[in-house]
Parts: C-alpha cells; sequence; structure tokens
C-alpha cells in the first residue's frame, strides 16, 4: 500500500480467525501461499516464494531493525532459478517457514493475517501503519488475544528456529 523504503508495522497475537466470515465480508478478501526461508549471508536476507491467484512470485528481501515498528526494508524480484539456488544457503538452525497470508482493506489500512500449519488456535494480524504513533482500529470480527509487535518470539525469524505455544 505504501511506496516507502521501510515499513512501519504493529503485530498481534489473534485467535484462529472465521476465514469464510472475512471472505464474505471483506469483496478484496486475497490469499497467498508463502514458503519462506532465511538466508547464511552478511545481509540477514530472507527469501520468499509467494503464490496468489495462480501466480507466483519470488522475492528476495532485506531488512535493518530501526525501531521495534520500524525497518528499512529493500526487496527484489528474483528468478525461480535464484531461490532454489539460494534455497542451499539456508541458516543453521532455521527452519523454512510456510503459512497461508490472508488480507484486505480495512478502515484505510491493509490487514494481513498469517495462518500457520502448526498452530490451530491462533494466528497473526498484521498492520502497516504511516507513522509509529498511528492509532490503530481493527476488525471487530478479529478477536486479538495481545500484541507482539515487541516480544522477539513472535516474528516469523524467531519462528523459524523455535515456535511459541504458550497457553491462551
Amino acid at each position: 500500500m505504501f511506496n516507502r523504503p521501510y515499513e512501519i508495522e504493529r503485530k498481534y497475537l489473534i485467535h484462529y480467525p472465521d476465514l469464510c466470515l472475512l471472505k464474505d465480508i471483506y469483496k478484496d478478501f486475497k490469499k497467498t501461499e508463502i514458503e519462506q526461508l532465511y538466508l547464511d549471508d552478511k545481509e540477514k536476507s530472507r527469501i520468499r516464494k509467494a503464490v496468489s491467484d495462480g501466480k507466483t512470485r519470488y522475492i528476495k528481501t532485506v531488512k535493518r531493525k530501526i525501531s521495534d515498528i520500524t525497518r528499512i526494508e529493500a526487496e527484489e524480484d528474483i528468478t525461480a532459478e535464484e531461490f532454489n539456488k539460494l534455497s542451499g544457503s539456508v541458516l543453521n538452525g532455521f527452519n523454512k517457514i510456510v503459512k497461508t497470508r490472508y488480507s484486505f482493506g480495512f478502515c484505510g489500512h491493509i490487514i494481513e493475517i498469517d495462518v500457520f500449519p502448526f498452530w490451530n488456535d491462533r494466528a497473526f494480524l498484521e498492520v502497516e501503519l504511516e507513522d509509529e504513533n498511528e492509532e490503530i482500529v481493527l476488525p471487530e470480527e478479529i478477536s486479538v488475544i495481545k500484541e507482539v509487535t515487541f516480544d522477539k518470539r513472535y516474528t516469523n525469524r524467531a519462528l523459524a528456529q523455535k515456535i511459541p505455544y504458550d497457553n491462551l
């Protein structure tokens, strides 16, 4: 949604959403299947295969932390061949992240919900902001457990190493 070299994002742990209800309510509801790997390189980059509407996109991303909420993000499209070659350079001890991302517009933002095969009772909700102090309104159909923007256990990078199973 925003065309800039950085992202300002808040992240929430939510109860597993009613995806059929969300699809019925939000006409721009979109589904993307994602495979994500973290590379053993000096940039601490990741590669991603994203499949949506029958189209596959391969992306290499490098993020640099500015604050807990803001990161500089550089993305570039890569070929399937480059993706497959880079897949051989995964960080030791890091597993592939597989997730389904559902996204839709709400109150001027794009809501992204990531559903993982290792959880059947919870998911992530992320919303990108224009400003770190921006007020956030989330859809009433979403049941938030807690904000995890500042909890390092809930980054995708951390999930590639260890999945938290704290009680809800």
